[in-house]
């Protein structure tokens, strides 16, 4: 099976919802930078039931897929990406318990993750993860 990585872009209180990666031990080029939630799909899922399952582990929210915005293939962690645009449906945001918050020893060199919604007008000056994904983001900021 092709290794997939899901994320979905949730607009929220007039910015977006991020994960903040503080302390990321195991990245060489970046310690502290911002991602869309997300993560990998597990068996039998389609790409959208892992984006929602992924965003409500990480996140504590339920949202629903909008619609699918980028596909990327990361040479990096050799896996295609697939980033989709969702609304917020309900939830109290910030009460995500996904396996990052559970001191798994998995995950003693990926950092801190700690959910953010940063206002729209901050979003140009974050170091976002995938760049080429922000750079695309950044070009449809304005329609989002």
């Amino acid at each position: 099976m092709e290794r997939t990585r899901v994320a979905g872009i949730v607009p929220m209180n007039g910015g977006f919802a991020f994960m903040h990666r503080v302390g990321v031990k195991k990245r060489k080029d970046y310690q502290d930078y911002y991602t869309f939630p997300g993560g990998r799909l597990e068996e039998g899922e389609t790409l959208e039931e892992g984006t929602i399952r992924e965003i409500k582990e990480e996140f504590g929210i339920q949202v629903r897929i909008v619609k699918k915005m980028y596909e990327i293939y990361s040479e990096e962690f050799q896996r295609k990406e697939v980033f989709y645009l969702c609304e917020y449906v309900e939830g109290e945001f910030g009460t995500g318990d996904g396996p990052e918050f559970s001191n798994d020893p998995n995950y003693a060199d990926c950092g801190k993750y700690l959910p953010e919604i940063v206002k729209r007008e901050d979003v140009a000056n974050m170091v976002i993860l995938p760049l080429k994904v922000k750079d695309k983001f950044m070009e449809d900021l304005k329609n989002i």
